[in-house]
């Protein structure tokens, strides 16, 4: 059995303007999916035969990384699934990493290539923010320009993204989950559309990619107020794009002068809301208060890697 655990992640800014290759920032964070990779008759996933329409991501992990004999594959996960923490891209990032360790290939660039790839596949339209933070940990940024501390850089037709590792201060966040399942395909597609088709729309995913420039000077000065505005005008342009969800915003405002800022956090449409502070007891009380589900997160978790304790079917 070969087993391999990857982190769920919170974008911090740049959500869907990283599709159209602008700058985001993501943190990985201390909420992990664990997959094991054994020998088998037959596919399988936590015992059950595997099925593309139920196992989408596993399915399409094995197309990419696996051309051995038949698997059962064994997951476990700590992140509520649609919940923007990036289930999906750690189900990916462990799966692929898993089936490449198995065949002593386990190389973290190929790893993220593959989790990217599996992704853009199954939600037709993706960016590699999610798998490169899942595989890499810690924080990543993703630029159109090379920068200090260079991870990889991928391309997918005309659009690239350069990786880079970014250091994660010290940072309390609370993440405000709606327990409102969004898919992320149909959220990005809906992005696109309204880009394609309206100016002011295209003008905000610039302003996005702005928005990721000042907010990574101003965690490198420690500046906690500047990064909350910052998260704030961030969240306001997300429900201009039409990705805001009336739950995300009980929540946002629940947090408002008890917080630097809050913001939702991946593909929106529900799924959950992150705020930045220094009172995560109080914070996580609003939340709840709000008919949220708070979780407290550590940022800047370690990336995929190689298991060695037992997994528990779930």
């Amino acid at each position: 059995m070969t087993r391999c655990s990857a982190p769920g992640k919170i974008i911090l800014f740049g959500e869907h303007a990283v599709v159209f290759g602008e700058s985001a920032l993501a943190l990985a964070i201390d909420l992990r999916i664990t997959s094991a990779v054994t020998k088998s008759t037959g596919y399988s996933v936590n015992g059950h035969p595997m099925k593309k329409r139920h196992h989408a991501y596993v399915s399409a992990s094995l197309d990419e990384a696996w051309n051995g004999p038949p698997i059962d594959i064994e997951t476990s996960s700590e992140i509520p699934s649609g919940s923007g923490l990036g289930s999906s891209a750690a189900v990916t990032v462990s799966c692929v990493g898993a089936m490449l360790a198995a065949k002593g290939k386990f190389e973290l660039e190929s790893i993220a290539r593959m989790a990217f790839e599996v992704e853009s596949r199954v939600q037709g339209r993706a960016s590699p923010i999610d798998t490169s933070t899942s595989t890499h940990g810690h924080g990543v940024l993703v630029s159109p320009e090379k920068l200090d501390n260079l991870l990889w850089r991928i391309e997918k037709g005309n659009i690239f993204w350069n990786i880079h590792h970014c250091e994660v201060p010290k940072l309390s966040f609370v993440v405000g989950y709606t327990g409102i399942h969004a898919a992320t395909g149909p959220l990005v597609a809906k992005v696109r559309k309204l880009v394609d088709s309206d100016e002011k729309a295209a003008s905000n995913i610039s302003r996005i990619g702005e928005i990721v420039g000042e907010g990574v000077d101003a965690l490198k000065r420690g500046d906690k107020q500047k990064v909350g505005k910052l998260m704030t005008e961030n969240h306001r342009i997300l429900n201009e794009l039409g990705v805001g969800h009336s739950a995300l915003d009980k929540l946002v405002e629940a947090c408002r002068g008890i917080s630097y800022g809050a913001k939702l956090t991946g593909a929106g449409g529900g799924g959950s809301m992150i705020c930045l502070t220094d009172d995560v007891v109080q914070v996580s009380k609003a939340i709840a208060n709000a008919d949220g589900e708070p979780i407290v997160v550590r940022v800047g978790s370690d990336g995929v890697r190689m298991e060695t304790t037992e997994v528990s079917r779930r």
